[in-house]
């Protein structure tokens, strides 16, 4: 069976692009579901005298690790000031320690959403610029605006935008 996993790029315990990487993962059929969270993978903050004095923590080890025994990757990352949370942006920088690329060109659909109205978009151009650099294929990508509104019940409420995910979710099944 193939498997994937699938993952917020936010420390919140009630993280909304953790709910919505769930939520495309119930999309896929027929696919064993890795759900990850940053919380269960604490790191120190990254750094070169942090590296060299005490190496690389197990726990980014072991998160890159579960990365690389996937068939496809479902990654929706929040967004802060406009670019990557700072848990994410640690555990990548330090997965990115162990192997430069860390994505291993495994199939990923790349989203994000937020409460406003851009959905992420400015931290999802980030990545999506600079993932390919490190071994990121994105297959696929979607934004999600106005979270609160459009996400009810586990679910897209607004069809049209729920059709938009399920065609990025095909082309991610297609794929893996």
């Amino acid at each position: 069976m193939k498997k994937i996993v699938v993952f917020g790029g936010s420390n919140s315990k009630k993280s909304i692009n953790k709910q919505l990487a769930i939520y495309a993962s119930s999309l896929l059929k027929d696919i064993e579901v890795t759900v990850l969270d940053l919380n269960e993978f604490p790191l120190p903050i990254y750094g070169v005298d942090e590296e060299s004095e005490n190496g690389i923590p197990e726990n980014a080890k072991t998160f890159l690790q579960n990365i690389h025994s996937a068939d496809g990757i479902i990654l929706s990352l929040a967004e802060h000031n406009g670019n990557f949370t700072v848990a994410f942006k640690n555990i990548f920088d330090w997965m990115s320690r162990v192997e430069k690329k860390l994505w291993s060109n495994i199939p990923m659909l790349l989203m994000a959403t937020s409460p406003g109205g851009r959905g992420g978009t400015s931290v999802l151009s980030t990545a999506k610029n600079g993932f390919p650099h490190m071994g990121g294929n994105i297959v696929s990508d979607f934004s999600l605006p106005s979270f609160y509104d459009h996400f009810k019940d586990g679910e897209i409420v607004d069809e049209e935008l729920n059709n938009q995910l399920k065609a990025a979710v095909a082309i991610l099944g297609k794929l893996i």
